[in-house]
């Protein structure tokens, strides 16, 4: 039999939906599941954009430019300057997901062998998306204790060699949910800049910040446009994961001439998706007000039912719909498997993401799950009294 490629022996598995096959078991098995393992609201995509796609008049669905619909990229500049962020149509690549986007961008700004720095915990697929472009992730490692904030400067800069080419961050982020300050992004800013690295900036989440705290964003920060690469994505603003469309945004114009031969090679973004997210830039402010709100009451509800279970520590999120919960247990991949094969209360169980996932560092998050409130307050209040007696079972074992 001819050999695997070592790339993708090396490629992780996503410890967002590795346990799928549990969970399919356990639904064979007739048991209800609450899925917090992965970040899909529940919330309705706008109508807007529900009818551009259902109302179209198309006689052919053909492709459009690779770098996106004209006429998106200048709608979505216009959604970035309303919020302040000085964005031309020709800073923005469409791709197809923001998943893409960070591709195109690993893509053109390093070789093999080269080095981005990333604070852990961070999303698992930066890993894959490393491994694919031969890259190495070196992880400077955030603290549970102070709700997983900015490492301090001086972590980044010991771990800077001749082969680092970016620092990326997720703002706010996921699995963490921390909410980076203006502070923060400036301190980062001068970092890349001292040493002429890039910094990228997944900012998917940036409508969801709370307590009335602000996104800052990379693109807003001055003196920084040759260093700068935003990635963006309608799947969480719009709830609209299914339609995989996001976007690449720089000034840097020596990076968007690189994406774009990468967006050439893969030809084009899904036409009707793209209808779709043209049309979701209508939707009311009155939408996000609605959702935000929603959010933080779910945010509160799990919160408080997390803090109560006993042995469980919860870092408080201030932006997208994450956190992070230390378990009374050694080894939280076990125990997630184990509440999907061997638990029920009811007749229902949970499935979380075992944390370890989320970390480049061996041996690190081994007692931390990510729980995704993305499901309506009174089925977070099921799933966590389910989490209550799944923890007093498997402790008791």
């Amino acid at each position: 039999m001819p050999n695997i490629s070592a790339k993708g022996q090396a490629m992780p598995e996503s410890p967002i939906r590795k346990l799928v096959p549990y969970a399919e078991k356990a639904t064979e098995q007739g048991k209800e599941i609450f899925y917090l393992n992965i970040g899909q609201p529940d919330i309705k995509t706008p109508q807007v954009a529900l009818d551009a796609v259902k109302n179209n008049d198309l006689e052919i669905i053909s492709y459009s430019h690779s770098a996106g619909f004209a006429s998106y990229r200048e709608k979505l500049a216009g959604y970035y300057q309303r919020v302040n962020l000085p964005i031309e149509s020709e800073d923005i690549i469409i791709t197809t997901g923001g998943s893409e986007a960070l591709l195109f961008a690993m893509g053109s700004i390093t070789d093999p062998g080269d080095e981005v720095i990333i604070p852990e915990p961070f999303y698992a697929n930066y890993n894959g998306f490393a491994t694919s472009a031969g890259v190495e992730v070196v992880p400077v490692q955030a603290k549970f204790e102070n709700g997983f904030a900015l490492p301090p400067i001086a972590e980044f800069e010991k771990l800077i060699t001749d082969r680092t080419k970016a620092i990326l961050i997720c703002n706010p982020g996921n699995p963490t949910g921390y909410l980076y300050t203006q502070e923060e992004i400036e301190q980062l800013s001068a970092l890349v800049k001292k040493y002429d690295l890039f910094l990228v900036a997944d900012e998917v989440y940036r409508e969801f910040a709370y307590e009335g705290l602000k996104h800052f964003s990379v693109m807003a920060q001055e003196g920084l446009d040759e260093h700068a690469i935003m990635i963006d994505s309608v799947s969480k603003r719009y709830s609209m994961c299914g339609a995989r469309i996001g976007c690449l945004v720089s000034k840097n114009k020596a990076v968007m001439q690189t994406a774009m031969k990468f967006a050439q090679a893969r030809l084009s973004p899904p036409t009707f998706a793209q209808i779709a997210s043209e049309a979701a830039l209508e939707t009311p402010q009155s939408y996000f007000n609605e959702v935000i709100e929603e959010y933080v009451q779910r945010r509160d509800t799990l919160i408080q039912g997390l803090e109560s279970i006993p042995g469980v520590k919860v870092a408080k999120p201030n932006g997208a719909f994450y956190c992070i919960a230390e378990l009374p247990v050694s080894d939280a991949e076990d125990f997630a498997k184990w509440m999907l094969e061997d638990f029920d209360y009811n007749g229902q169980t949970i499935m979380v993401a075992p944390a370890q996932g989320f970390y480049s560092t061996p041996n690190t998050g081994n007692n931390q799950v990510r729980i995704a409130y993305v499901l309506e307050q009174d089925n977070l209040k099921k799933a966590v009294e389910i989490l209550r007696k799944g923890l007093e079972k498997y402790q008791a074992k």
